[in-house]
């Protein structure tokens, strides 16, 4: 149970709440969302306000605009599609803190909603100024955050504005602790960990942070093969990071003392080169040959995995087992994703690539929480503080 106050224990009725949501979609070159989760995710703390007579006013950032307007990273496409879910027009402002934003908030109605522009359009965002939080936060008379991907950054939308105002969680954030937080805090189990990914240097807190809790660690993606290097084994060309090599010896005999199981892939897809249409076999993991790259788990190692997975009652995975947007290295991925659709348990993903390829692959409804923050995800499994939510009024 989170200590931090939440929009249920404000009384919102007529007053301006400014909310820091995770509008962060992707957007092609048309202007069209490709993918509108992050924006149906905040839709229960939206229409909540609304229903409760408070002028909502929201507030994100999109993309990377360095601190300048830039119409390719305009908000006006997420404006567009928040009124088409929600089926009521969206007031949407022009600029942030500008006459725009101001006119607009002021003539807010009971229950109506405006987004202003990209946070991001103004470079004292990022930097968390003290005077552009101020100004920001003049705009409302009530902050919540419900931004939990942002949450590990400490700018001004994020953080900033909650030192100036009372301030809650909205309900998305509050599922991502309720749920990420009871899973490692207390997890029923056996409690599996899945991790994968290109790097090791990414989840190294991850791991140190789980092997306290977790009964088996599943290791797969390009991570696995500082690990393989770590055990004195030939990789080929596949992917490594050679300054990490001492660091996964010293996880792997951490393990060892504190009888946690660590599992590495015991075979490997391999392919002469990095792409799609490249020959590729199965080997064993320590027969990768010298011109040959990993790019997934083998059969044998799907088959354990999902194994050890399917007998679990708390799975967290973060990080796929190999390339999996290359359709002969999605096997791994795949596999395990089937195999947690089919546990009698807790299953969370913790969001970023995770997340993308569990919705690609087509089983994001079979899965008890996928979370919306990628390096959120992997600072709170790290046991770290977000500054987003260290920020928010505690009950």
């Amino acid at each position: 149970m989170t200590k931090k106050r939440t929009i249920e224990d404000l009384d919102v009725g007529g007053k301006k709440v400014l909310v820091r949501v995770d509008f962060n979609v992707p957007i092609d070159g048309e202007g069209n969302i490709t993918d509108d989760r992050r924006i149906k995710e905040a839709l229960p703390t939206i229409t909540y306000l609304s229903n409760k007579g408070a002028k909502v006013i929201l507030m994100s950032h999109l993309g990377r605009p360095k601190g300048k307007f830039n119409p390719d990273f305009s908000l006006a496409p997420v404006s567009r599609r928040l009124s088409e879910l929600l089926g009521i027009e969206i007031i949407f402002a022009k600029d942030v803190i500008g006459e725009d934003a101001i006119s607009k908030a002021n003539a807010l109605g009971a229950g109506e909603i405006m987004l202003l522009e990209n946070v991001r359009f103004h470079s004292e965002e990022e930097k968390n100024e003290t005077q552009f939080a101020k100004r920001l936060s003049s705009l409302g008379e009530i902050f919540v955050n419900d931004a939990f991907g942002t949450a590990h950054r400490a700018h001004a939308s994020t953080a900033g504005v909650a030192e100036y105002l009372p301030s809650a969680i909205g309900f998305l954030i509050k599922k991502e602790l309720s749920f990420m937080g009871e899973a490692i805090s207390n997890p029923e189990k056996p409690f599996v960990a899945i991790l994968g990914g290109a790097k090791v240097s990414d989840k190294i807190g991850v791991i140190k942070n789980l092997m306290e809790k977790v009964d088996t660690l599943l290791v797969g993606g390009g991570m696995a093969y500082t690990f393989f290097r770590a055990m004195g084994r030939e990789i080929g060309k596949s992917i490594v990071e050679d300054d990490k090599i001492e660091l996964a010896a010293n996880i792997l005999k951490e393990a060892e003392s504190k009888s946690v199981k660590i599992l590495l892939p015991v075979d490997t897809v391999v392919a002469f080169e990095f792409k799609e249409d490249t020959d590729y076999l199965t080997v064993d993991s320590d027969k990768i040959p010298a011109d040959y790259m990993g790019m997934d788990i083998g059969e044998k190692t799907r088959d354990i995995y999902s194994q050890v997975i399917e007998n679990a009652k708390t799975v967290i995975w973060n990080g796929p087992m190999g390339v999996f947007e290359m359709k002969p290295f999605a096997k791994g991925t795949y596999a395990l994703a089937e195999a947690m659709s089919k546990v009698d348990g807790v299953t969370i993903i913790g969001g970023g690539d995770s997340a993308a390829a569990i919705e690609q692959l087509g089983f994001a409804d079979k899965m008890t929480h996928i979370s919306t923050g990628g390096g959120a995800s992997l600072e709170f499994l790290e046991g770290k503080v977000l500054p987003g939510i260290d920020a928010v009024d505690e009950r």
